[in-house]
Parts: C-alpha cells; structure tokens; sequence
C-alpha cells in the first residue's frame, strides 16, 4: 500500500512539473559537456527549442554576443564545486530574440552521497530587468543633473567673486576641470564683437599641458572669422560641437606642422567652442575639450550645459571690464588728490599709496607734506570713513581744508578742531580719523620740536637714532565729526596736542589702517608686527628704503583696504 502511494505522489509531481508555467530541465554531468537529458514543455515554450532539439546539448545553446561572461564564470564555478546558485543573464530564444532569464540551478545527490543530475529553473524576468534598469537609468540621469546644476552654481560663484576679467576666465577654466573638461581655455576680445581674442586662461587636468594649450592658441592665432572654429564662433556663429576629433594632427592641421605636432601632444578627442556673450555681443569663446585615453565624447547635451555655462560666463566678464573702466578712472581721481612729496631742506621723505580691492576699489585715505612759510614742515595722513567715490571725494575736500588751515601756521590741535567744524557745519563726510604734525626748524644743536595732535588715527611711530622706539600715542581725541560739539568755539580749548624734542637723525612713520585691519588677524598683533619691522630696519636706512621694507613684510597678501604710509627722516 505504501508503495502504492508513492507512485501515485511521483506521478503527481511528474504531472505537476510538466503542467507548472516554469522551465525545467535535468543535466547529467555524469556524462561529457554536462548535456541536458530532459526539459519540461515549458522550457520549449520559453526558449522555443523543442526538447528533441536540445536534449543531449549543453544548455550554452542559449547564450549569445551580449551575455554577460562573468554571470556564466560563476555558473561554472557552482557547478564545478556542486553547489546551489542562481543567476539573471541575457540569453536568446530560437529566433534569436533576447531576454533576461533567471536561472536557479541545484545539485541532486543520490542515496549513496553522489551527484547524478542538476536541477534548474529558468524564469522570463525581462520586465522587472527593465524596470530596474530604467530606474536605474532615470537615478543616473537625476544624479547628473544634480551635478551639472553644482557645477553652474560653483562655476557663478567663482567668476562672481573675481576681481577683474582675467580672475574671472581663471577661475571660470578651474571651476570646469575635470568636472566637465579635461582641457579648457577661454579666449577674450580686446573690444566686444570685433578685435583681436586674448587667451586669458586654461586649465588641464595635467597641469603639464596647460602651456601647450597657451602654444595651441599662439600658434593658430584666432581671429574673428577666421577659418578656425574659435574664429567662427568670434565673429557670432552657432557653438561648434565635434564629438570625435582626429587621431592625427597632421588631419585636424594639414597645413600647420607646429600646431599639429601640439595636437598629436595633448591627444585630443572631443571638443566643443560656444561663444561667451553678454549683452548682445559677443565677448570670447570658451573650449571645452576631452583627451585620449580615458576622455568621453561629447554630446548635445553636453554642449547645451557648456552654452548655459558660457551665458553665465558673459555676464560675469562683462561686468567685471566694467567694473575695471571705472576702477580705472576712480583710481586715477584718487591719486590726482595726492601730492607728489619730496625732499624739503634737512628732511628726507617718501611716501606710498596702495589701493585696496574692497568696495569699488578706492577710499579715503590721504598722506600730505607741507612745506610751510615759517620754515617748519607739516606732515597729515588721514582716514575718510567709507571706501567709495564719496569718501575720495570727501578726503580731496578734508585735505583742502587742512592744508588751509595749516598754511596759517596753526597749531596740530587747533587745525584738527577747524576739520571738524567744517566737516560737521557742511557735511562733508561722516567720520575721518587724522594726524597733523608740526616739525620745527632745527636748532642751533640740529635738534627740532615736533608737536602733533590725533583724531582718533593709529598712533604715528617714531624711531630715535639710538634705536629707541616711542608710540606717539599722548593726548589722542575723538574721531573728526564724532562728536558734535568737540571742535565747536563754545567747548573749550579743544584739542590737546603733544610735544617732543626730536634729535638728528629720527625716523617718523605714519600710516593709516588698512596695515593693521586684517580680516582674521588681530590688529594689535599687527601693529606691533610693523614696530618690529621698523626696528630691524638697518640703522640710518633712508626714508625711501624704509617705506619698501615696512611694506615687504607687513602689507597683507590680499589688501582689502586702502594703505597711506608716509616716512620722514630728519637728517643730521
């Protein structure tokens, strides 16, 4: 009866396997090439072979050009260690159509511990690979365009924050190698729309190939409408976009042995030129190119996000030679308001003006030397609050007015008081800060009197011949227009001043803040920095060589402030 039953349980099975909509199949791999020995109809309607066509084959029947070699290595390898795996690989029908198949392959072990046959299952899982890899493709595709949109976003921020057109080419090359390029070089125009194009930067992964891409461009000189593709692009054509260049130069150049000896150097696949434009007008071009071995091919999508880029890139180019035109004439207002100092009897001065790169580029800061009727010699260097136009405009005025009531012979406080009256009764500025300075003619013993007063300025330094150093930091007032009463008539005697007896051969150095104002650095670390500087200074060093070595070593790498540094030594 047992018996019995188990025939009509395998008889079930037998039904079972044959009726089931999944692939079966049995291989012997007793036998040689591990044939098939039996498949089940379902297999015959999945890959359309018929079993009498299979059956003593191996199952490689149904692999083709596309089937992934890996995926079929560790079949092998399962099989060769009788063990369980399951695999998804492409495979192809009778008809030579494709589709993914999910092959679930197990060893069937006989009483006695040995393997007589394989089991597999196979399965049409063709749309859920699709489905994957169609999600795969879309993440893909969301990725890049998140990072194209990072790569635009970085890209403006550099050329934003660029101080004049060449800064903003550079950093626009840095910002696109090797996100986007492996080579990039961006061309300029002398005058927009016409005029002859400046490389003003490039960039390459290897930085070893940055000069000849400088010699690339030197030796086929660009001109707007030339017969080069930057030549088109210049004279306001369409973006050139060639996604596979020559492999040799002498095709890319064939009348051009230098240019296409370069060529063959950089190994150069792909490339795009878009025209960089700004206000209708075009104002450079921007190249974009992959090399040999690894770089890919450019496509129309790429060139969609370079022209975005470009676009981007005008804008900034342009704004920036605006910015320089009038940085140029500010500048040239501001230095017109300055005196040209030299040498007065027994004196040796000398004096520098640097301009700082914040704001519109020009300020408030003033040197000036008198050289006064009553034989003394008056010595100013002052601070308009602000860094803009109106604060030039506003020192050209406050130094107008100090060098008038200088002339009179007043004294250091008094002169400061009149500043402030004027500056407060006609609105002249908002604040400035100030030292004026009286230095007397000298002595019988060659000695003079020096008096100064202080609205609120960094104290003035003075270096005796001894090598002693005094802060003249006595008797300091407030700010010129601070306080609205300070320099009034009605308040007093107004501001104090201080005197000292100054033997030949003394140094005096006066300077305005943008030495000691130093984003994250702190100003009195400076301050002392320049009195150590001034001290190390050789004994005697003359006025001129004062002035250089103070600045060597203590104007910031980046000046974001005006600097007036005035120095005057009193001769022995």
């Amino acid at each position: 009866m047992a018996d019995h039953d188990e025939r009509r349980l395998e008889a079930l099975r037998d039904r079972a396997v044959l009726a089931t909509d999944s692939s079966f199949t049995i291989t012997d791999p007793r036998q040689p090439d591990h044939p098939l020995v039996w498949v089940n109809p379902a297999f015959t309607a999945l890959t359309g072979y018929p079993a009498a066509e299979v059956v003593g084959r191996n199952c490689r029947f149904l692999q083709g050009r596309n089937t992934d070699p890996a995926a079929v290595a560790r079949i092998g390898d399962a099989l060769r260690e009788r063990r369980s795996i399951t695999e998804v690989l492409l495979n192809y029908r009778r008809d030579g159509t494709a589709f993914w198949n999910e092959v679930g392959i197990s060893p069937v072990f006989d009483d006695a511990g040995e393997l007589v046959n394989f089991v597999g299952v196979q399965n049409d899982v063709t749309e859920r690979v699709v489905v994957e890899q169609e999600r795969r493709a879309a993440h893909a595709e969301a990725e890049e365009a998140r990072a194209q949109l990072r790569m635009l976003a970085e890209a403006t921020t550099q050329m934003t924050t660029a101080l004049g057109v060449v800064d903003a080419c550079e950093r626009l090359a840095r910002s696109l190698v090797p996100e986007l390029a492996d080579m990039c070089a961006v061309d300029v125009m002398d005058t927009p729309a016409h005029g002859v194009p400046r490389r003003l930067a490039v960039a390459a992964r290897d930085a070893a190939d940055e000069e000849q891409l400088l010699e690339l461009g030197r030796l086929r000189n660009y001109h707007v409408g030339g017969g080069s593709d930057t030549g088109q692009v210049l004279a306001g054509d369409q973006a050139v976009l060639v996604p596979e260049l020559p492999e040799q130069g002498a095709e890319r150049y064939p009348d051009d042995s230098a240019a296409a000896a370069v060529y063959d150097m950089l190994r150069l696949r792909s490339v795009m030129v878009v025209p960089v434009r700004a206000r209708g007008r075009v104002l450079g071009a921007l190249t974009l190119i992959t090399q040999h071995p690894y770089g890919r091919r450019y496509t129309v999508r790429d060139l969609h996000l370079a022209s975005d880029i470009a676009g981007r890139a005008g804008l900034a180019i342009d704004n920036a030679r605006l910015y320089e035109t009038e940085h140029a004439a500010a500048v040239t207002l501001q230095r017109s308001l300055l005196p040209e100092v030299s040498d007065v009897a027994g004196v040796q001065v000398a004096a520098r003006y640097l301009v700082g790169v914040d704001g519109n580029q020009v300020g408030g800061d003033w040197y000036d030397v008198l050289d006064l009727p009553d034989g003394a010699l008056g010595l100013a260097v002052g601070d308009v609050v602000g860094h803009d136009l109106r604060a030039a405009a506003a020192m050209g005025q406050l130094r107008g007015v100090l060098r008038s009531y200088a002339w009179d012979g007043r004294r250091p406080g008094s002169v400061l008081d009149r500043c402030d009256q004027l500056v407060q009764g006609l609105d002249m500025a908002a604040m400035a800060t100030a030292v004026y300075a009286r230095v007397e003619a000298p002595d019988p013993d060659g000695s003079r009197v020096l008096s100064y007063a202080n609205a609120g300025h960094p104290a003035p330094l003075l270096l005796e011949p001894d090598g002693t150093l005094v802060r003249l930091n006595e008797q300091r007032s407030p700010m010129i227009g601070a306080v609205r009463s300070l320099g009034r008539r009605s308040s007093g005697p107004g501001r104090a001043e201080a005197v000292r007896r100054c033997p030949p051969g003394t140094l005096l150095l006066l300077y305005t803040d943008g030495l000691t104002d130093v984003a994250g650095e702190d100003a009195d670390d400076r301050a002392e920095l320049i009195e150590r500087t001034l001290v190390g200074l050789p004994r005697g060093a003359a006025a001129k060589d004062v002035v250089a070595g103070v600045l060597e070593v203590c104007c910031p790498p980046l000046l974001r402030d005006d600097v007036a540094l005035l120095a005057v030594r009193l001769d022995a």
